[in-house]
């Protein structure tokens, strides 16, 4: 009987903080979870409030207890230690509350994570790739199936290196959203081209490690329009504090109309491997790919960065000298350095253009590199 009065005791505590949480007063905290925009995320922050006021309720009920006896029953108003070594009925009470409370925890949470590993009957899946330091997204079936497109920090060097006022989402904003329709079941696909990151939007209750080699899979449904921004939050290398994640949810019509741009987008975009391009456009283009993928490591003026072991490009023989050498080099890495193989991240026109960038500037000149001959030295 006693039990069964704790239990409904711990029931009505849960409902209370329950009603608590759908107020989202908490939300309003900036040290606080993010406000919740799909049914994993509310389940997984109430979950979280309902077992910290039982811990605390269990804590200051200990502790208070504790604190009494002590007190009460301190030396100097006379009382004498009692000399006892077992208690049946203290015994069978420290063992079966604490069973009690973790069944009533187990339940909610055991019906939370079996939901949030049911990621069948997609309305969308999204191929997420991690990359040092950005991310790759592919969507492979519905409506925008096809699309594809790095998203890299869009923060301005500037800003980052003290020498203009920060903006209003400082290392949170990128070139290239992730977009989706708002009420649709989106299943993750995981996965990173070079070491482990991990790909978390907390408004949705969604993170899932990218590990190299395998295939990880999360889902979530965002219930409500607006913007979402987060961070990779596997530590994965010198710049992981600058690979963030934004998610813009819209509605279906407007989904549908970025899905009619970004394909028309695309096939303006696509570039003939074959066309000889004039040096100018190709340093132009190539300063811009640069900016985006090189400079954080090469810095801007060429010279390197001796933390990262990254060596200058300016009066370097390997970038001057003959062609194979950068282009193998940016298309396909070097093992055990920072330098990431490209080939899977930029095309043939870009990574032609920013060697070609990199040959003919800083006081280099050394003439200009062609698509058609990054092509020809892919494996």
């Amino acid at each position: 009987m006693k039990g069964t009065k704790f239990v409904s005791l711990l029931a009505a505590l849960a409902a209370g903080i329950a009603a608590a949480t759908a107020s989202g007063a908490a939300h309003a905290l900036e040290w606080y979870f993010q406000t919740p925009a799909s049914s994993l995320a509310r389940d997984a922050d109430w979950l979280h409030q309902v077992v910290m006021w039982i811990i605390l309720v269990i804590f200051v009920g200990v502790f208070g207890f504790m604190f009494y006896a002590c007190y009460a029953h301190r030396k100097s108003k006379g009382h004498a230690a009692e000399q006892f070594h077992e208690n049946t009925t203290v015994e069978i009470l420290w063992t079966v509350i604490p069973a009690l409370i973790l069944i009533v925890i187990a339940w909610p949470v055991t019906k939370v994570v079996i939901a949030q590993k049911d990621t069948s009957a997609p309305d969308l899946t999204i191929k997420v790739t991690g990359y040092q330091w950005k991310w790759g997204y592919d969507y492979l079936n519905g409506e925008g199936e096809g699309i594809s497109f790095i998203s890299t920090l869009s923060t301005p060097r500037e800003q980052i290196e003290n020498k203009a006022p920060k903006g209003e989402h400082y290392l949170l904003e990128v070139d290239n959203e992730l977009v989706l329709p708002v009420g649709k079941k989106v299943r993750i696909l995981t996965t990173a081209a070079d070491v482990v990151h991990s790909w978390w939007v907390p408004a949705f209750g969604a993170k899932q490690d990218a590990m190299p080699g395998f295939i990880r899979d999360i889902w979530f449904r965002a219930d409500r329009e607006g913007t979402f921004r987060s961070q990779c939050v596997e530590l994965c290398g010198k710049e992981h504090g600058f690979m963030p994640i934004v998610v813009r949810v819209v509605s279906a019509p407007e989904y549908s109309k970025w899905v009619g741009e970004q394909k028309q987008a695309m096939a303006a975009a696509a570039d003939d491997p074959n066309k000889t391009w004039d040096a100018k456009e190709l340093i132009a283009r190539g300063e811009r790919v640069y900016a985006a993928n090189c400079v954080a490591c090469h810095q801007a003026s060429g010279q390197g960065l001796a933390a990262m072991k990254a060596p200058a490009l300016a009066a370097n023989k390997l970038v001057t000298g003959g062609k194979a050498g950068p282009i193998d080099t940016v298309l396909n890495g070097r093992p055990n350095t920072a330098m990431q193989a490209f080939g899977k991240q930029l095309s043939d026109t870009e990574i032609a253009a920013v060697i070609t960038y990199a040959r003919n500037t800083w006081g280099n000149k050394a003439g200009e590199v062609q698509p058609a001959e990054v092509k020809a030295r892919r494996k």
